[in-house]
């Protein structure tokens, strides 16, 4: 392990009197919330008790964890940590940070054993880059990794509140926003379990993206301030580990010799602090770790003549430049100031990684020429594809390499995962922003690009057109640098994330580049981790799947749950399954009922789409869907309404706050549930509920409960998605388009088990060339929702032009009008299904059987044979929970 990353645990740390509370974790105390709690601190263990436990050497691999050394840590960090007083009743507050660094002694212990025994193996490491980590709470995740749950609930319970009370009182890390994010999450952990030696670099954001609020019906932005003002108690700062990162100046050129060097000057420079996240494996001896960067000022950001002349806010001002770059996730970048952050937060986190990886490989003796033997780069899509020149620069600049050399070690060291194909999110910056912001950087961009053009010709290729498709630089105005070419010209890898999507790589964004290098594309279909996903998602469920598997390995490989088949007609496992989903139910719908005020029936359909808000999700025609049942239950007959299905329409999921359709469908969304649950008149047939803020702890929450979740991407345009493998994973049954990884779902659990409608992705290209020519022929059906929504029942019908407008003549891109009468033949199939609930509950076990392709334990498995040529190195066990 590297000197500037050791964190042991002293000996016996785990039973320490609480004079012997160490610094080594840093934990300060902070303000405390109001005791409200009457969780009565005990009186710490005796000197002679805790002498007796530590008999027989009382280091970490040796001593058996109980409940009674469980409570005698949390006492201890209550005292020591909070200096919570013995006659100090603790909040739920300090009693969850009390309780999470009494098990982040044990993670530290793991963590840097994992480090010891990867440097003893001399092994490769991964080093995963990704501007999101939606990690989600860790506390139960962590205790049931380490094999301690049982003994923290002893323990909590002695002091008089649940392990679930407390592990409430976490606030999710505000690390990321969506799928990206929690993909980003499941591969650490999976990487981690499977003794993957590993670690992920990320940005310690102070605000996240933002707290979603409801108001007035619409969305309006808060800051997530996630942040305990004590610190997040599963950090473990590292104020000595910190990079400096240039921008601005100019780049200064020197002939030495025959040789031309180049120095990047003057400008602006900031730091980047480092802080770790222990990730625990389960049922591993591994803890690898995510490596999170704050951004500093250089010079500690306080100019005290400027101060003293009165000038109090400039004496600030270089330290608040710096604090924006990691204060939020993807700054609003619609003005220039936006786009220069945002720049300047993607190059911040790329420099200082690459910086960090370079160090720690040349503090092991290895030459900085082998460094592609000892690590592998993967970028999680283009925002860390700065990662090209930046690798450049260090190796030209900093350690003297020659062009040649440095660039075999660049591509070999990288690998670029993309997950999109929509224009907007293919990032591009001008070139004239990139030349002021990062000198340097711009100049090897285009360098790279030269010789790219240059190699490119020398293989023939000379036509104009397919040179300018191939460029690193596209030729518009103002010229912008195109960052998935960059990212994927400087990769020795490039892989999507799902079948289609991988084609659509291929044919579609980089199809010239794919005749240059056939050997560097991929195709790897992501997947979900069922750590997180099922067994602490949904306990009730993972108990069923255990009694009828006859063993939890399935927790370690997903495969084994395809078990569940062979019984998949038995009443008894059906009498299983229905009653956890009911239980689910109840839950969410409790849940329901304190978030938004609205009763609903748990034997109700759960119909659930949560997920980002965008376009060609869709969530439009769901909403638009949805008053169409609302009008068909209004003009029915008693008769006809006793043959409905009740359904409770649940949706979440967050609009990019300059996103203004987006926005706009979340106030419609939220008039209609308005309409909907203040109508009398449809008794309980329907009720529609936005869960505002979605987050994983929300998802786990929403997953287990659904009946029927909707994946209804316009086709072609999404990458993979993963929230379709959760809840299918879940048990809940699928309707969709066929599109990313729900087409490789419906394959792997039989196209029967999921409501497919729509057109497919090579339909798309023609149906909107024909829209630009003619007028769209909306269904009756439709015709009559858009009239409602005009009639204003649900609002000012202004509010909702910008929708209608959508619609009509050539601007249905996404292909709504053409879809809807396939989608709701798809829900009445729905509907029909529902009503026999033996077929049902058959279906949702079948369905649920076959996931097991979908965990991301495979896609690890194959992105370390095939693109990171990664080896496990299996750490043994530090704990003896007995």
């Amino acid at each position: 392990m590297a000197a500037d990353d050791a964190c042991p645990l002293p000996s016996g740390a785990a039973s320490a009197p609480p004079s012997a509370c160490p610094d080594t974790l840093g934990e300060p105390a902070g303000a405390r919330a109001p005791h409200d709690c009457g969780i009565r601190l005990s009186a710490p263990s005796s000197m002679a008790e805790q002498q007796s436990r530590r008999e027989g050497g009382g280091n970490a691999r040796e001593e058996a964890v109980t409940a009674g050394s469980v409570h005698t840590a949390i006492v201890r960090h209550a005292h020591c940590s909070l200096a919570c007083g013995d006659r100090d009743e603790l909040s739920p507050s300090d009693a969850y940070r009390a309780a999470a660094m009494s098990v982040r002694d044990h993670l530290v212990a793991r963590m840097d054993a994992t480090e010891r025994a990867y440097d003893d193996a001399g092994c490769k490491r991964v080093y995963y880059l990704s501007m999101e980590y939606l990690i989600g709470r860790m506390l139960q995740l962590a205790v049931t990794c380490l094999g301690l749950d049982a003994q923290y609930r002893e323990a909590l319970l002695q002091l008089g509140v649940a392990l679930e009370e407390v592990a409430e009182e976490e606030h999710d890390p505000a690390l990321g926003n969506g799928g990206l994010g929690r993909l980003a999450a499941c591969f650490l952990d999976s990487l981690t379990t499977h003794h993957f030696p590993a670690w992920g670099y990320g940005i310690r954001y102070r605000y996240g993206m933002f707290e979603q609020r409801i108001a007035a019906l619409r969305q309006h932005e808060a800051p997530d301030a996630w942040l305990h003002p004590a610190g997040c108690p599963w950090e473990i700062p590292r104020p000595h580990v910190r990079h400096a990162v240039r921008f601005f100046g100019h780049v200064a050129v020197r002939v030495d010799g025959t040789r031309t060097r180049y120095r990047w000057e003057g400008g602006e420079q900031v730091e980047a602090v480092a802080s770790d996240m222990p990730v625990p494996g389960f049922r591993s001896g591994n803890v690898n770790r995510l490596r999170l960067w704050r951004c500093e000022p250089l010079s500690g950001g306080f100019d005290l003549s400027l101060f003293n002349a009165g000038r109090h806010v400039e004496a600030v001002a270089g330290k608040a430049r710096a604090e924006a770059i990691s204060a939020v996730l993807y700054p609003e970048d619609s003005s220039e100031a936006g786009q220069q952050l945002r720049l300047q937060q993607e190059y911040f986190f790329v420099s200082a990684t690459l910086q960090d990886i370079i160090a720690r490989h040349k503090a092991s003796g290895r030459a900085v020429s082998a460094l592609p033997q000892q690590a592998a780069v993967q970028l999680n899509d283009t925002h860390p594809a700065l990662a090209v020149p930046e690798a450049m620069r260090l190796l030209l600049d900093h350690e003297g390499l020659e062009w040649a050399d440095a660039w075999q070690a660049t591509v070999a060291l990288l690998a670029f995962t993309n997950h999109t194909v929509l224009p907007e999110a293919l990032e591009r910056w001008p070139v004239p922003l990139v030349q002021r912001v990062l000198p340097r950087i711009m100049d090897l961009i285009f360098e790279i690009n030269h010789r790219h053009l240059q190699e490119v010709e020398s293989r023939g290729v000379n036509e104009g057109q397919r040179l300018a498709r191939l460029s690193v630089i596209e030729e518009s105005h103002p010229k912008m640098v195109r960052m998935a070419v960059l990212a994927a010209v400087g990769s020795h890898a490039i892989n999507g994330v799902a079948e289609l999507h991988s084609a659509l790589l291929r044919t579609h964004l980089l199809p010239d580049l794919l005749d240059l290098y056939p050997a560097r594309f991929h195709s790897k279909t992501n997947g979900i981790t069922p750590r997180r996903w099922l067994l602490l998602a949904n306990p009730r469920l993972s108990q069923v799947i255990t009694k009828w598997v006859g063993t939890d390995e399935w927790l370690r490989d997903l495969s084994l749950i395809q078990g569940l088949r062979a019984h998949a007609s038995s009443p008894a496992l059906h009498a299983d399954w229905t009653a956890a989903k009911l239980a689910n139910k109840q839950r969410l719908a409790a849940h329901i009922r304190a978030t938004c005020g609205v009763e609903v029936e748990s034997v109700a359909l759960f119909d659930c789409q949560c997920k980002r808000i965008h376009e060609y999700k869709r969530q439009l025609l769901n909403i638009l869907a949805v008053i169409h049942r609302y009008n068909s239950i209004k003009c029915s007959s008693f008769e006809e309404r006793a043959r409905m299905v009740p359904r409770v329409v649940v949706m979440a999921g967050k609009a990019a706050p300059g996103y203004f359709r987006a926005k706009c469908v979340i106030h419609l969304i939220n008039a209609v549930a308005q309409r909907v649950n203040s109508d009398p008149d449809i008794s309980g047939l329907l009720k529609v509920v936005f869960l505002p803020n979605y987050s994983v702890s929300l998802a786990q929450l929403i997953v287990p409960a659904s009946d029927i979740s909707q994946h209804i991407s316009t086709a072609g345009m999404e990458a993979s998605g993963t929230s379709n493998m959760k809840f299918a994973l879940n048990g809940g049954l699928l309707l969709g388009t066929m599109d990313g990884a729900t087409i490789e779902i419906a394959h792997a659990i039989g196209r029967e088990n999921v409501f497919v409608f729509g057109a497919l992705a090579q339909e798309t290209h023609s149906l909107r060339h024909s829209l630009r020519f003619r007028q769209p022929i909306h269904d009756d059906r439709l015709v009559q929702v858009m009239r409602t929504i005009e009639a204003g029942v649900f609002g000012p019908p202004d509010d909702f032009r910008p929708l209608l407008e959508s619609l009509g003549g050539g601007n249905d891109y996404f292909l709504l009008s053409h879809d809807w009468a396939s989608y709701l033949d798809a829900q009445h199939s729905v509907d029909t299904l529902f009503l026999n609930p033996t077929e049902w509950c058959r279906r949702s076990i079948i369905a649920a059987s076959m996931m097991g392709r979908f965990s991301s334990d495979r896609t690890i498995a194959e992105y370390a044979r095939d693109i990171w040529h990664l080896q496990p190195v299996v750490v043994p066990e530090v704990l003896n929970t007995r």
